[in-house]
């Protein structure tokens, strides 16, 4: 016979086991909520740079700028035609080859010299369709003007397709791209390893959201090394383990997980009838009725007309006037085809609509099914949520766009 200290030995571990299963099924879902920093934060320093430059594009077949009404192109043709030796100031030009374009680009952080980015063209005149032509050497600036990139490649565009009766289009066919078109030739001057503190800058500024973040990179570190300056701003001092490298304390920091707050809101897209409520929104007690007078008028009218081969009448009497649907005789004793009216007058009431009342604190959930049991589309729950906030009763903000 099995002794009973054994047997309580197993009954305890299996307690314990149970116990510590329903602590991880309870604390899931806040794992689940939880972002890594490098999700809803910034690193300063580390950002994107835009570049923009003008340029020609060359070698379109006939569907290129006008240069009697793009000036411009004109004169960036000549201009460039002169500093390769050729003097085109006193012809004529009449080719239909040639674009003016805008070259956009985004230069990424910390790219070095030689490295190659993409560029965006896209046309400035009057022309047609960029499809087979080619960006000439153009000059990408930076907002202080220097020059940070060089751009030259073949335009990657869509295409149209035209006949007498019909045309297809595949996408844009005046903007292209140029795939690894720019050369990187200036650095952008910036060193993270002689950094004392670096910033990590909130893409949703929050003060709740920013200690959080405090003390989880504090909680990591060991050490009150992260503070919060604002809603959007934590500072970050490096600690004496990390000096030199802190693209090692950056790469620990941004995989630390922080369940990110918001503020209670509401955005209303009204153009397109779209509604976003953040989970926070509540709602205290209200009364809500909604509906809508619909008189609806349907015109059918009908054709009345003689039977064939029918014989002129010498006078009588239609089977029914032009309201009930009968043949009219022509003054001359013949019968003539008749246009007769047919109006459907319908009223919509709604009212199998009925007024419902909401608790204080409902959830979001809660809110939705309530207005969903109204028979509420997105365009009508937009006048009512507008109106409960009037009310004083949405404890939430609105946001137009």
């Amino acid at each position: 016979m099995a002794s009973p200290k054994p047997i309580r030995s197993v009954l305890l571990l299996i307690r314990v086991a149970a116990a510590v299963c329903l602590a991880l099924a309870g604390t899931a879902p806040a794992a689940d909520a939880a972002s890594r920093i490098k999700d809803i934060a910034d690193f300063e320093g580390v950002r994107d740079n835009m570049l923009v430059g003008y340029g020609l594009v060359v070698g379109l077949n006939g569907t290129g700028d006008s240069l009697n009404r793009s000036i411009f192109t004109r004169e960036s043709l000549i201009g460039m035609l002169e500093r390769l030796g050729v003097n085109a100031r006193d012809t004529a030009l009449r080719t239909a080859n040639v674009a003016a374009v805008m070259v956009t680009a985004t230069l990424p952080p910390f790219s070095r010299q030689g490295s190659r980015v993409d560029v965006t063209v896209s046309a400035l005149g009057d022309a047609k369709s960029l499809l087979g032509g080619t960006l000439l050497v153009t000059p990408m600036l930076g907002a202080d003007g220097e020059v940070y990139a060089v751009a030259q490649g073949s335009v990657q565009t869509g295409f149209v397709a035209r006949g007498q009766a019909a045309s297809v289009t595949k996408g844009v066919p005046t903007a292209g791209r140029v795939s690894n078109g720019a050369i990187v030739e200036r650095e952008i001057g910036f060193e993270m390893a002689n950094m004392r503190s670096v910033n990590l800058m909130l893409r949703n500024p929050d003060l709740t959201t920013a200690r959080r973040v405090a003390q989880v990179v504090n909680g990591y570190l060991r050490t009150s090394a992260a503070r919060p300056l604002d809603p959007g701003t934590v500072l970050v001092s490096i600690p004496a383990a990390f000096q030199g490298d802190i693209v090692s304390l950056v790469t620990d920091i941004e995989q630390l997980r922080v369940e990110p707050d918001q503020v209670a809101r509401v955005v209303i897209d009204e153009q397109n009838g779209v509604i976003v409520m953040g989970e926070n929104v509540r709602i205290s007690t209200v009364a809500i009725a909604q509906g809508n007078l619909t008189v609806k008028i349907t015109e059918t009218p009908q054709v009345s007309q003689p039977a064939p081969f029918s014989s002129a009448g010498q006078g009588g009497t239609a089977t029914g006037g032009p309201g009930q649907g009968g043949v009219q005789f022509a003054p001359g004793g013949g019968a003539q085809t008749t246009v007769v009216p047919r109006t459907n007058v319908s009223v919509d009431e709604q009212s199998d609509r009925r007024m419902a009342v909401l608790p204080a604190g409902v959830s979001l959930q809660e809110l939705v099914n309530s207005l969903n049991a109204l028979g509420v589309g997105p365009r009508d729950m937009i006048s009512i949520l507008q109106a409960i906030k009037a009310a004083g009763a949405l404890q939430a903000e609105i946001e137009v766009m």
